[in-house]
């Protein structure tokens, strides 16, 4: 995007009529107003029929196809408040959050798609700086380059949005004649268009991660291969060309026992056989052959592959030269794992968590569908910092409730031994988690200052992990009258993905839940 000083006869920005009390404090931005003029003028009536549509229609693009999410959250923009332009604006680390880029631009500014603006020299940058939704009115008053941008901007109104009470970017609509003006509606959608961005963009990341999973599984100097039940092979990287002499195009389709010795291949149907069960195989010291025929000895770890639903549908394999032991193969394994099935299984999840999602209003819709989303992205930051290895009990537990047990420190107590959970178990937890949260704030002990909640998990001798959720000290409980949705959400979860059990125990002085997984 352009950023030209060029001298330009200033606008006659008077005629809007703003009074000193409407201006921001800082004399020297004339082109920045309060959103509170906005409550001062005309409001069109809501339309809450066609914003329940609308997020609808963002959270499905966002479970089927997330890379264009923001630019659907300009189209949404453009339309729900009538725009004549709408765009997202992000900062970035790549340039250290030095500008706000425009990754996402809908109505007569498309052509800018990818400009930007200086973070500590714009509208955006000032209102990141303000810390709230700010009107702006021809800022080449201010900022010399918008006198270049075409066409010029009339009115805007920005809405900034956080990941983890950070300032990230800022969600925008234009008008670019004064026959458009916007008003107290058009705040009550940006505002909420920004809270579904702030949810969408934490998921783009966590997918950019896993993306970041396969590029290292890609460059790595491990063969790393996945195949089908029937042990044909699926993909091939280039540490397997190296090992074994063949280029992906050679072997994708065709058997696996083509690199097995005539003497060793039993050892393939020994494999599935395993792997059918569910079994891992580590560290297995084996010889397989080249495509010139010469044989090479390997370690070869092998590990089921789990679509969506948890049934095992193929195999990832590291096989590594036993001379050249540079890494560990389990790790590999798990990286080959994860780049292989991470994004599907992070858009199922979400895709499940849209379809069992419902509110009676499009704030409740909003709040039911990000709350849930930002549960999964909380645990996927955890995967991360574990290098996809799974989560902590105790760390997703304090996650959820950090917001009411940093001023209320009796209040909430966490007690149980430490538990690596693995990915999907872990998933199911957060979102379990969630729904008793929201609950106990709503209607339990976290809704009174005298409540209390304890959480406690352990394994049993059967090798089963149990948590225990108890509230007590809060208002008097009944049974629910019928299954809500944050229950269904729950017994899917638990029983229904994981075969575990989910039990409630609407006692009078606290609800109780006990969770039980197979581990």
């Amino acid at each position: 995007m352009p950023q030209v000083g060029t001298e330009r006869a200033e606008p006659p920005v008077e005629r809007r009529k703003v009074s000193s009390q409407q201006k921001l404090d800082t004399p020297h931005l004339r082109s920045m107003l309060s959103a509170a003029e906005l409550t001062r003028r005309p409001s069109r009536p809501p339309d809450y029929a066609g914003e329940n549509r609308a997020l609808i229609a963002l959270a499905q693009v966002l479970a089927t196809s997330p890379g264009s999410v923001l630019q659907k959250l300009a189209d949404t923009a453009l339309d729900l408040c009538r725009a004549h332009s709408a765009g997202v604006s992000l900062l970035e680390e790549a340039d250290q959050k030095k500008r706000f880029h425009w990754r996402a631009i809908a109505g007569q500014w498309a052509p800018h798609l990818n400009g930007g603006t200086p973070r500590d020299f714009g509208p955006c940058g000032t209102v990141l700086d303000r810390n709230a939704a700010l009107i702006c009115s021809h800022p080449e008053v201010d900022f010399p380059y918008f006198g270049d941008i075409t066409p010029l901007l009339e009115e805007a109104l920005f809405v900034p949005f956080y990941i983890k009470e950070q300032a990230v970017g800022t969600i925008w609509v234009v008008s670019h004649d004064d026959h458009r003006r916007f008003d107290a509606e058009d705040l009550r959608l940006m505002t909420n268009l920004g809270t579904f961005a702030a949810a969408a963009y934490q998921t783009l990341l966590s997918l950019n991660a896993s993306r970041q999973i396969a590029s290292i599984v890609e460059s790595s100097d491990d063969a790393i291969i996945s195949k089908d039940l029937d042990g044909v092979i699926q993909s091939w990287n280039r540490g397997a060309e190296a090992l074994f002499g063949y280029t992906a195009e050679e072997v994708i389709g065709k058997p696996v026992s083509i690199l097995i010795p005539s003497a060793l291949q039993d050892e393939e149907p020994a494999i599935l056989h395993r792997l059918r069960r569910g079994e891992r195989i580590d560290h297995y010291e084996t010889t397989r052959l080249r495509k010139d025929g010469s044989q090479i000895d390997i370690s070869l770890t092998v590990s089921p592959v789990r679509d969506a639903e948890g049934k095992i549908v193929g195999a990832s394999k590291v096989a590594r030269d036993i001379t050249q032991r540079r890494r560990s193969a389990a790790q590999i394994a798990i990286l080959a794992r994860e780049a292989e099935h991470r994004a599907k299984n992070v858009l199922a999840t979400v895709q499940a968590t849209v379809h069992l999602s419902r509110g009676d209003t499009p704030e409740g819709l909003k709040q039911a569908i990000a709350g849930r989303i930002q549960a999964l992205a909380n645990v996927h930051r955890l995967f991360v910092e574990s290098r996809w290895a799974g989560a902590e009990i105790h760390n997703l537990v304090e996650e959820e409730l950090s917001a009411y047990s940093q001023d209320r420190e009796t209040s909430v107590q966490i007690e149980g031994p430490k538990i690596l959970l693995q990915s999907d178990a872990a998933q199911a937890i957060a979102v379990v988690l969630h729904e008793l949260v929201t609950n106990a704030a709503k209607y339990g002990a976290l809704s009174v200052r005298d409540g209390k909640v304890q959480v406690e998990w352990s394994r049993a001798a059967d090798g089963r992990f149990v948590l225990r959720w108890t509230e007590s000290g809060g208002p008097p409980v009944k049974p629910p009258a019928h299954r809500g949705f944050g229950t269904r959400v729950m017994d899917r979860m638990i029983r229904a993905q994981l075969q575990g059990d989910l039990h409630f125990d609407w006692r009078a002085h606290g609800l109780a839940c006990e969770i039980v997984l197979p581990m």
